[in-house]
């Protein structure tokens, strides 16, 4: 089966969208009260979970016509956002660890990739 760039798109979208919903929940996770009543009320905790959500609805409809063996492997880049996104806006550590391994977890993605040639 190959897979259609179109369902590509959508989960490279659903990636980046689910990236943006992991930075929502840390912003709120970083200004919650004590006690599990305040993730209820936090409205960046909200915006995260729909963010995910919607993420979902874009990996459903480009799995629908794909190969889930080339497009389940990218949804690892949201781990490339996630710690980009982490390292701009939370101005968390990147070392050389990190950096080979988001490396290591793009090269995986490129060479499954690969395998949706005919």
């Amino acid at each position: 089966m190959t897979t259609p760039l179109s369902s590509i798109l959508l989960v490279f979208a659903a990636s980046v969208i689910g990236s943006a919903g992991m930075v929502a929940l840390k912003a709120g996770a970083n200004r919650l009260p004590p006690g599990l009543l305040g993730i209820l009320f936090s409205w960046r905790v909200a915006i995260g979970v729909a963010l995910f959500l919607l993420s979902s609805v874009f990996y459903v409809l480009g799995i629908r016509h794909g190969s889930l063996t080339v497009l389940f492997p990218m949804v690892s880049l949201s781990y490339v956002w996630g710690v980009l996104l982490a390292r701009l806006l939370f101005h968390e550590p990147l070392n050389r660890s990190k950096i080979m391994g988001l490396l290591l977890l793009l090269t995986g993605v490129v060479f499954i990739g690969l395998g949706n040639r005919p």
